[in-house]
């Protein structure tokens, strides 16, 4: 299928749909705020009976509230880490790791290591909320620099991706593709990948833009900064960017779904 088609000429694609899996920074936020469009948006999909997924980077520690709070069916955490379904704040993993204490030190300890070769890495804040990965702030680093600590990444034995926020030191398993199958298998086995849209805007959306998973994905118009970057690209394209594009894709459900 031809990727970054118009999602104004795409709506025969999107009668099936019963799920829509998003992204959340850059996707449903705006200059990295929820509005109240978007807010309405969600509450428009549950009238509709298209439920919603949230799969973020995000840690487990900010996760656990959107999944409590918003009209949601659960948020993946920490790039398909973990799982919260809607109402609980207990996360299910999804990546096995025998001892969390020894997992973090040695995600410490990788990161140190990055800092011997890019002594100006920052570590984020919300490390100290995370469980299964590690992050540092992604502002001011090149792509050739990127690419560079994804090699050293892969060379320590673990795996590397990043937003437009933050660069992930992550189990090289660990993926929001695997961890959105993975929920789906074990919680909502009514939903084929055939049903599901898949959203984002940054390389670690790009799992969930491969069509052997998900056959019908879309990118937010902001996807384009990372187009090159991107071996995975979305089928379809809004014409806003952020929320604004997101939001667009919900007026299209509502369109298809007659609600």
């Amino acid at each position: 299928m031809p990727r970054l088609l118009p999602l104004t000429n795409a709506s025969s694609a999107f009668t099936n749909i019963r799920l829509v899996a998003t992204d959340m920074d850059g996707t449903l936020t705006k200059g990295g705020k929820f509005t109240s469009t978007l807010l309405q948006g969600l509450q428009d999909l549950a009238a509709a009976g298209i439920q919603v997924a949230i799969v973020t980077g995000r840690s487990a520690g900010w996760v656990s509230g959107l999944a409590y709070y918003l009209p949601i069916i659960g948020a993946i955490a920490e790039n398909g880490g973990l799982f919260f379904p809607n109402g609980s704040d207990t996360p299910v993993p999804l990546v096995p790791i025998d001892d969390h204490y020894i997992h973090r030190q040695q995600l410490a300890d990788a990161f140190h290591q990055l800092k011997t070769q890019f002594p100006l890495l920052e570590e984020s804040t919300d490390n100290r909320f995370r469980i299964t990965d590690w992050t540092f702030d992604v502002k001011g680093l090149s792509t050739n620099e990127l690419q560079t600590l994804s090699q050293l990444c892969q060379e320590m034995g673990w795996g590397f991706t990043y937003s437009n926020v933050q660069c992930h030191i992550k189990p090289k398993q660990q993926d929001k593709a695997p961890g959105l199958l993975k929920v789906l298998r074990e919680y909502f086995p009514e939903y084929s990948s055939e049903q599901v849209v898949t959203v984002g805007d940054s390389p670690n959306d790009e799992s969930l833009f491969d069509e052997r998973y998900f056959p019908i994905s879309v990118g937010v118009a902001n996807v384009l900064e990372y187009r090159n970057q991107l071996k995975h690209q979305p089928t379809y394209i809004t014409s806003a960017s952020e929320g604004e594009g997101f939001c667009e894709l919900v007026s299209l459900l509502k369109i298809v779904t007659g609600d």
